[in-house]
């Protein structure tokens, strides 16, 4: 049977890649001569092919050992590629072929998407430079976790407000899944196998074959096997919220030693989590996608023994003498000597009438990443003019028949870093709209057509678009935390040598000593990131921030 091993196993797949038909031909029939007995060999001639082919490869369960993309191709050159492939199949060994022109570009390469090799072109003869390293990076992937990962099967409506709830869920917690629609023969199929009849959807097929219907975020999180209540009843270290402070506080706390547990209500990385490309992040000089950026750190802070719990709400915290005690909202609890606040921002609520009723039909905050496949071809509209809005501009414009940004404000400068800008500017199909506000959003199902005004003169005009994306302002996620830490009247966290006022202690300051930097206004409850008053909104200084509240932590329990 083609495709297969002896012995009816499937055969795995080594892709190469190469813009140049003669080389790519060429480096196809050194590797089939090879290894095609055992592997099936695959060719493309550019990194979009490749990466459908990949994309279907996945959810068909093929294996992938090798991936090779020649460095100098048009429109996607190796290492973009091999950057999104890693997101496709992690586990595959990463190969870039380059002329010797381009071996500091290669290098780079190692840092920016885990590069295991590179090999100058000429390969000749393959039995001295290419076979001795494919065969040493097959040996490596087969000795590694390679085992394919069942997928969970997702039957639902395309513009069901919580089918797109469910996928952001699954895709953000970097659950693979495969999504049906409730009206096409697949789905049907499912719905029909699960005894359904479609009217209680999304419905949801765990990777055991379990079947859940209109499932919550905790059945979602317990069915692919998440962590979401804590394993003991007292640490030394609480941690709330899973973005890049979050993360960073839960990887120093946990690697010094810290009994540190990690509460996220919906899934890690934050609003970086979301973002398509992070270019201004220290040590990435090509860039990082939120997710690879965020399945790193949840990897690293895992390693070092933290504990990670998935669509876990925090609804309340509570001082009983020296101990903190952090209640969620199933009822559960854990307690900790110390807490640090990391609970970062949302995105804020667009005012205008048909916008609430068309959320998740056509209108949706932050999710960008998750509905791409389905804004192919068409005019897509992005409220914002703050980073988030710009890197999910750029992104969507890759399949997009256009891309509009609308921004109140007279410019871009003031809230968009100047790379993204000149990106921007430089993006076929990428427009900007200043001085304009949506006021309406129109549709029956989904989204149809949105109404625009100029903030100037007052005019308004009508302009079809089925897909509206809201990147404006951030509000603090801290109402559970009213009466019991000091807040700004925005809601931000106040901390450390503000909460004084004209150099005196607070008068509710039960110590001796002033607040720490990072402290609150009660003692041994920290915070660090976005929900802090005055922070910088950055991912690298929310990290920083995360670090620094675990040394701060370390000092007070010196003292208890």
């Amino acid at each position: 049977m083609p495709g297969t091993e002896p012995g009816g196993a499937t055969r795995t797949v080594i892709v190469t890649v190469d813009d140049d038909p003669a080389v790519s031909r060429a480096v196809a029939r050194d590797l089939r001569r090879r290894y095609g007995e055992r592997h099936r060999i695959v060719r493309a001639e550019s990194g979009e092919s490749a990466l459908g082919a990949l994309r279907e490869m996945r959810l068909r369960g093929d294996r992938v050992a090798v991936v090779m993309a020649d460095f100098r191709m048009p429109a996607m050159n190796g290492i973009e590629f091999l950057e999104q492939a890693m997101d496709v199949y992690p586990a595959a060994r990463r190969v870039l072929l380059t002329a010797y022109a381009d071996t500091t570009a290669a290098i780079d390469a190692i840092n920016v998407v885990d590069l295991d090799h590179y090999l100058l072109k000429p390969w000749d003869p393959p039995e001295e430079k290419l076979y001795p390293v494919v065969d040493e990076l097959l040996d490596t992937w087969q000795a590694s976790d390679r085992r394919p990962v069942p997928e969970t099967k997702v039957v639902g409506h395309r513009w069901s407000a919580r089918s797109s709830e469910v996928r952001d869920f699954l895709a953000r917690n970097q659950v693979p899944y495969r999504w049906y629609a409730s009206d096409e023969p697949e789905g049907q199929g499912l719905l029909a196998a699960a005894e359904e009849d479609g009217l209680r959807l999304p419905l949801v097929i765990t990777r055991d074959g379990a079947v859940l219907v209109e499932p919550s975020d905790q059945d979602l999180a317990a069915g692919a096997g998440l962590a979401t209540t804590p394993s003991a009843r007292f640490y030394d270290l609480v941690v709330i919220g899973g973005g890049p402070a979050g993360l960073g506080a839960a990887v120093y706390g946990a690697s010094e030693g810290l009994r540190t547990v990690l509460a996220e209500r919906t899934a890690t990385g934050g609003q970086a989590g979301r973002s398509s490309r992070i270019e201004n992040y220290l040590g990435f000089p090509d860039g990082v996608s939120g997710v690879q950026l965020t399945d790193r750190a949840h990897r690293q802070a895992s390693r070092f023994g933290a504990e990670i719990l998935t669509a876990c709400e925090v609804t309340a915290l509570e001082v009983n003498g020296s101990s903190r005690t952090v209640r969620f909202s199933d009822g559960t609890a854990a307690s900790a000597h110390t807490v640090i606040l990391a609970t970062g921002v949302s995105y804020r609520q667009l005012d205008a009438p048909g916008v609430q009723e068309l959320t998740g039909r056509g209108v949706f905050y932050g999710s960008a990443l998750t509905e791409a496949a389905g804004c192919q071809g068409q005019d897509v509209y992005i409220v914002g003019g703050a980073n988030s809005a710009g890197q999910a501009a750029v992104y969507l414009a890759r399949g997009t028949k256009s891309v509009t940004l609308l921004v109140r404000g007279p410019s871009l400068t003031a809230s968009m870093s100047h790379y993204l800008i000149q990106q921007i500017e430089a993006t076929p199909g990428v427009s900007v709209r200043t001085g304009t506000e949506v006021v309406g959003a129109h549709g029956t199902e989904h989204l149809e057509r949105i109404t625009l005004r100029d903030t100037a003169t007052g005019q308004t005009e009508p302009v079809d678009a089925q897909y509206l994306f809201v990147f404006i302002g951030a509000a603090p996620r801290t109402d559970w935390l009213d009466g019991v830490v000091r807040r700004d009247g925005h809601g931000f966290v106040i901390t450390g040598p503000d909460l004084a006022a004209a150099g005196k202690l607070p008068a509710d300051w039960p110590l001796d000593r002033p607040p720490y930097h990072l402290e609150t206004s009660v003692p041994g409850v920290f915070v660090a990131g976005d929900a802090r008053a005055e922070s910088a909104k950055r991912v690298a200084s929310a990290v920083g921030e995360g670090a620094m509240a675990v040394m701060l932590v370390h000092r007070y329990l010196e003292r208890l």
